[in-house]
């Protein structure tokens, strides 16, 4: 008489979380959250108390800002309803009772959404060039600079180099899986790139495409510039350091007007209304 075959154990790649593993190879609140805190002090001369996050994804940064302090709050605005029933399910459900009470969630389009002014508006993990035309993103800084107290602060990252014009890919090992970031195609006229981040894991499963972008590449300047034209008084680039004797990269970050012809340097940009 046959039996029945049974059926093969999932791969880690069918078993695996995308958002979770986002967090863990690209997100870095802890970080992040302090160089707000201490650049924003050195700014304004006083500690901020009130956050937006653009493009929240899973609201890591909020569900951290305030947990950091008893009277910080944060305002989490993303488009796709997906990824923020995910944050609902798995980090605001960590707050507690008060915490949770000073962290509004938000489904809506950041170039419409109305939102109480702030002392913070952070749009990381360059979300943000998801806006290709320079109409556009010269309507999302107004947007913003609406949005922000008279000295508030906007956060932006940016990155640049020549890589940033090329197709490639980035790999680094984890504990228990490998994050593999690809810049899959590149358009040297429009700087448009495609992006995908994948994950690999120990029993050789992968899972491919678990995130994909397409951006424009934008240059500090002309970023810069853009602010300027939406009415920021002042903008200021904070640049990576790297180690003068490896070459590594640092986490730390200068402001400076200057870059040296890195083949991919990090760094922030500030910009004062």
């Amino acid at each position: 008489m046959a039996t029945a075959r049974k059926s093969p154990a999932p791969t880690m790649a069918e078993r695996a979380d995308r958002h979770l593993l986002y967090q863990l190879s690209v997100q870095n609140p802890e970080f992040e959250l302090e160089f707000i805190d201490d650049t924003f002090a050195e700014l304004r001369g006083r500690k901020p108390r009130t956050m937006r996050e653009d493009f929240c994804g899973t609201a890591l940064s909020s569900v951290e800002w305030v947990r950091r302090r008893a009277d910080n709050t944060a305002v989490a605005i993303d488009i796709d309803a997906e990824v923020l029933d995910w944050a609902t399910r798995n980090n605001l459900s960590r707050l507690k009772r008060n915490e949770r009470s000073r962290l509004e969630l938000l489904e809506g389009d950041v170039l419409t959404v109305e939102t109480p002014r702030v002392d913070i508006v952070q749009a990381y993990n360059f979300s943000y060039w998801f806006f290709q035309e320079r109409a556009t993103m010269l309507a999302y800084f107004r947007r913003v600079r609406s949005a922000l107290v008279d000295d508030g602060l906007l956060f932006l990252d940016v990155f640049g180099g020549s890589e940033c014009y090329q197709t490639q890919k980035e790999k680094r090992k984890l504990d228990g899986f490998r994050y593999v970031w690809e810049q899959a195609e590149f358009n040297a006229i429009t700087n448009e790139v495609k992006c995908h981040i994948h994950f690999h894991f120990p029993d050789k499963s992968k899972l491919k495409k678990a995130f994909s972008y397409t951006w424009r590449v934008w240059g500090a300047r002309e970023l810069r510039e853009i602010l300027a034209e939406a009415g920021f008084s002042e903008t200021i680039v904070y640049r990576q350091e790297f180690d003068p004797e490896t070459d590594e990269a640092l986490d730390e970050y200068v402001a400076t007007d200057f870059a040296e012809d890195y083949a991919c340097w990090l760094g922030y940009i500030i910009a004062k209304p």
